[in-house]
């Protein structure tokens, strides 16, 4: 028998290029998601407008809502970090949502990945499964740098921390990687982790490995340097692809050891799963696991890609439920 939630719902994944919407049901107590819709943040003046955009293109519109986003949200309030959208809470009531909410879009992911179909996760290492009882955790690149986890308490509870993680310190792992930083260090001061691991930070590297290597590189869209990568894994943008994918290889190996996440990690956002065979051949899984005497404790954390292009509604929606009761 099928068992259906009769609550309509509306969630949301905004970063700092689009914004996507769906409207959320309960079934079986699994989120099912339907009328998807991308809107482009450089298309709508305002975060409120997109979202009425949507509303208004619903058959049946819906009662309350949850919208993960990308930035802190402080007091129900939102101030994306990589665009010049604003949002409240307060404001999304206006529309007829209530309860409306905002969370972080890793949060949502956090919610999202234990329930993402496995035939939509890409191993890139380790055992088939973690310690179910342990935290997972989940980090990604796209247009910033994100990262979550979810806590388990051993008994069935769990809880997702957001945080901002992506902002942390880089931390060079060989010599190269040390001029990296130097080079870097000329133009931003202070290197975070999302200066490198990202689609402008992919640039940023490109551009400072040129340096490094005496050459000249007149590339300026991150996405070109992906497409001759994944063309020609042997070129000077396959060489940028490589130490883009071992350096988040070191970074989630450092995410997992500070937040104890030996359920796993998650790789979220829009540049792994387009990258995957380069990612899947590259030092990614050797850097996770180069964590000096903690080696044997990184070895049996899974690793995979989140392949699901939805996985924060999927997310988003279960918080939603849970706030509706």
């Amino acid at each position: 028998m099928t068992v259906a939630w009769d609550k309509t719902l509306l969630v949301g994944d905004v970063g700092g290029t689009n914004a996507r919407f769906a409207i959320a049901h309960m079934i079986n107590g699994k989120p099912v998601l339907e009328h998807h819709e991308s809107f482009k943040g450089a298309d709508h003046p305002t975060f409120l407008g997109a979202v009425q955009a949507f509303i208004d293109g619903c058959e049946v519109k819906p009662s309350a809502g949850v919208i993960a986003v990308a930035g802190p949200v402080t007091d129900g309030e939102i101030d994306l970090t990589n665009s010049h959208w604003r949002l409240s809470e307060a404001q999304l009531e206006t529309l007829g949502l209530r309860p409306a909410r905002l969370i972080n879009d890793f949060e949502a992911l956090a919610w999202g990945a234990p329930v993402v179909p496995k035939d939509e996760l890409a191993s890139l290492g380790g055992p088939d499964e973690g310690d179910p009882e342990s935290a997972i955790a989940v980090l990604g690149p796209g247009t910033g740098f994100g990262v979550s986890a979810l806590i388990r308490d051993g008994r069935g509870g769990e809880m997702a921390m957001p945080s901002e993680g992506g902002h942390a310190c880089f931390a060079p792992g060989d010599p190269i990687e040390d001029e990296i930083l130097r080079i870097l260090r000329r133009r931003y001061d202070r290197v975070s982790i999302e200066r490198l691991i990202c689609g402008p930070g992919l640039l940023n590297m490109h551009r400072a490995l040129a340096e490094i290597d005496g050459r000249e590189t007149h590339i300026d869209d991150p996405a070109e340097i992906t497409a001759q990568a994944l063309e020609d894994p042997r070129s000077p943008c396959g060489a940028t692809l490589a130490r883009f994918c071992a350096i988040l290889g070191a970074v989630a190996g450092d995410i997992a050891l500070t937040t104890g996440a030996r359920g796993g990690v998650y790789i979220a956002g829009g540049i792994a799963p387009r990258i995957r065979p380069l990612l899947q051949a590259s030092p990614f899984r050797e850097r996770f696991e180069r964590k000096g005497r903690f080696t044997d404790y990184m070895k049996a954390i899974p690793t995979r890609v989140i392949l699901h292009k939805h996985a924060a509604l999927l997310g988003a929606a279960r918080v939603a439920f849970a706030d509706a009761g």
